[in-house]
C-alpha cells in the first residue's frame, strides 16, 4: 500500500524534474541564440547559421565567427564549470556557503594570477597553468587543514574563509606594488570577464567539464546519501572521506580551469546551486541543473553587462552586484527562522 502511493507522487517528481530541465536547457539555447544573433547590430539567424555551417558570409563571418561565437561558447562552458563546481562543495558539506569562491579556491588562482602579470610579467597559457596549479594548491592546503578524524564541512569553510583572507590581502598588495603597465591587465583580470577570448580556449574547459565534471556525477548518488549526515552515510556503505576527496577534486579542477580562463567570475558558483535548488526541489540532484543555470548566469551576465547597461561592464560585475544581495538575503532568511543557511 506504500509503495502504491508512494508512486504517483515519485512520478510527479520525476515529470517535474524532466520539465524543469527542459526548461533550463531551452533557456539557455535561447540565450546563446540571442547572443549569436543581436548585439550592437542584429545578425538575421540564416546568417547565423551559415557561419556556424562554416560557410564565409560578408560582415557576418567576423561579427558572429570571430567575435559573439568564442564569447557565447567561452561564457557557456565556463558557467557550466562553475555552477557544477559551486553545487558539488554545497552538497558535499551541507552547507550554501561552502562554494570555492567563498572559501578561497578561486582566491588562491587569483593571487597567482596577478603575482604572474604583476611581478613575472606572464601571460597566454602560462598565466593559465599558473592560475590553474595554484587553485588546486590552495585547495589542498584548506583540505589538509581542516583534516582531523575526517573533514568537517564547518571547520573547511572557516579555514577557507581564514586563507581567502590572507589571499585577498596578497592580492591587494600586488596591486599596490604593481607598474601601471600591469596594473591595467590585472585589474581587468580579476574582474572576471570573457572579453577577448579566443574559441581555442574552449578546450580546456570542455575538457575539464568532461573529466573532472564526469568524475563529480559519477559521485552524485553518494552525494545524495551525504545529505542525510555523515553517520547514515556511512551506516549505507558510502565511504564519505573518498568520496569527499574526489568530489573535492573534480569541483576544484573545474573552477580552476574556469578561473584561470575568465578569471574570477564572482558568485556564480554561490548562486548556480541554491538557485537550481528552488527551482527544482528537494528531490533528486541538483548538479546538473546547476550547470546549466552557471551557464544561464554567466551568459546572461555577459549579455546584460555588454548592452543592457549604460555603461559596458565584465560579466564579474554584474554577477557580483547579484550575489551579494542574495549572500545578505540568505543570512537573513536564516536569523528569521533561526535555522542554519
Amino acid at each position: 500500500m506504500i509503495a502504491t502511493l508512494a508512486t504517483p507522487g515519485r512520478h510527479r517528481r520525476l515529470a517535474h524534474r524532466r520539465i524543469v530541465m527542459l526548461a533550463l536547457a531551452g533557456m539557455l539555447a535561447g540565450l546563446f541564440a540571442l547572443t549569436l544573433m543581436l548585439g550592437q547590430s542584429l545578425t538575421p539567424p540564416g546568417d547565423v547559421l551559415r557561419v556556424l555551417a562554416g560557410q564565409d558570409v560578408p560582415g557576418a563571418s567576423f561579427t558572429v565567427g570571430q567575435l559573439r561565437l568564442p564569447r557565447a561558447v567561452i561564457a557557456t562552458l565556463a558557467g557550466m564549470c562553475l555552477g557544477l563546481g559551486g553545487a558539488a562543495f554545497q552538497v558535499m558539506l551541507r552547507n550554501p556557503l561552502a562554494s570555492p569562491d567563498i572559501i578561497g579556491v578561486s582566491a588562491g588562482a587569483s593571487a597567482a594570477a596577478v603575482f604572474a602579470i604583476v611581478f613575472l610579467s606572464v601571460s597566454g597559457a602560462s598565466l593559465s597553468i599558473i592560475a590553474i596549479a595554484a587553485g588546486l594548491g590552495v585547495a589542498a592546503l584548506i583540505y589538509l587543514l581542516s583534516f582531523r578524524d575526517g573533514v568537517s564541512g564547518a571547520r573547511l569553510i572557516l579555514v577557507g574563509i581564514g586563507i581567502s583572507a590572507m589571499i585577498n590581502s596578497f592580492i591587494a598588495y600586488a596591486l599596490v606594488r604593481a607598474p601601471g603597465w600591469s596594473l591595467q591587465e590585472a585589474l581587468r583580470w580579476l574582474g572576471g570577464s570573457v572579453n577577448a577570448v579566443r574559441i581555442e580556449q574552449a578546450g580546456p574547459l570542455l575538457a575539464a567539464l568532461v573529466l573532472f565534471g564526469g568524475l563529480v556525477l559519477s559521485r552524485s548518488r553518494d552525494l545524495e546519501t551525504l545529505r542525510m549526515g555523515d553517520d547514515m552515510a556511512a551506516a549505507l556503505g558510502v565511504r564519505v572521506g573518498a568520496v569527499r576527496l574526489s568530489v573535492m577534486m573534480g569541483a576544484v579542477g573545474m573552477i580552476a580551469v574556469a578561473t584561470s580562463v575568465t578569471g574570477p567570475i564572482a558568485f556564480v558558483a554561490f548562486l548556480a546551486g541554491p538557485i537550481a535548488l528552488r527551482i527544482i526541489g528537494p528531490h533528486g540532484s541538483v548538479l546538473i541543473p546547476a550547470a546549466l543555470t552557471g551557464a544561464i548566469l554567466v551568459l546572461g551576465g555577459d549579455y546584460v553587462g555588454q548592452f543592457l547597461l549604460p555603461a559596458r561592464y565584465p560579466v564579474g560585475v554584474v554577477t557580483g552586484a547579484l550575489g551579494a544581495p542574495f549572500l545578505i538575503w540568505l543570512i537573513i532568511r536564516a536569523n528569521r527562522t533561526g535555522g542554519s543557511l
